[in-house]
């Protein structure tokens, strides 16, 4: 596999993250108590540690994490639970903050997980949605870009645990 195109630069992503955070900020601002904000390991780390530092009402940060891809381009489309909850989320007001939507197999089996746990609210935030591989619907909330039907990385996605690192989002190619 080679890193292909840029599909969003770094600037483009940080004008974005700009925007979200404004309005979950504007969204939250009445909130009796600090939001949470829920990140997906590990993908969405880059991109809720940026929105978190625009985002101007307080937050608490939990994570959870699951596989659904192994070491491949493809969802194997069996979600596994790998890190639960830390913070008793009853009654609050939670933010999760995804890397990207694809089937929705994932995000909706979080999304239900963490719904047992009754909180307050629960919405969705996520970079990067790819509806046209929507198997299952997920209300997004706060989205950051639609993207075509490519297996992308950086800005935290991956490839074998390669690429989070860079700033802009690019294809992979075989």
């Amino acid at each position: 596999m080679n890193l292909g195109r840029e599909l969003i630069s770094g600037d483009a992503i940080q004008r974005r993250v700009r925007e979200l955070a404004g309005d979950i900020s504007r969204d939250y601002r009445n909130a009796e108590r600090p939001i949470i904000l829920l990140s997906v390991l590990k993908g969405s780390v880059c991109f809720a540690t940026d929105l978190s530092r625009h985002i101007t009402v307080p937050v608490n940060f939990d994570y959870v994490a699951v596989s659904s891809y192994g070491s491949g381009t493809e969802s194997s489309g069996h979600v596994q639970l790998l890190k639960d909850l830390t913070m008793d989320v009853t009654g609050r007001d939670v933010l999760m903050v995804e890397d990207i939507i694809d089937t929705g197999l994932t995000t909706s089996f979080l999304f239900e997980h963490v719904q047992r746990h009754r909180p307050a609210s629960l919405k969705l935030c996520v970079l990067l949605n790819k509806e046209e591989r929507r198997i299952t619907p997920v209300p997004i909330s706060y989205k950051g870009f639609d993207i075509p039907n490519a297996f992308v990385v950086g800005y935290g996605l991956d490839y074998d645990e390669l690429y989070r690192n860079l700033t802009a989002v690019h294809v992979l190619e075989p």
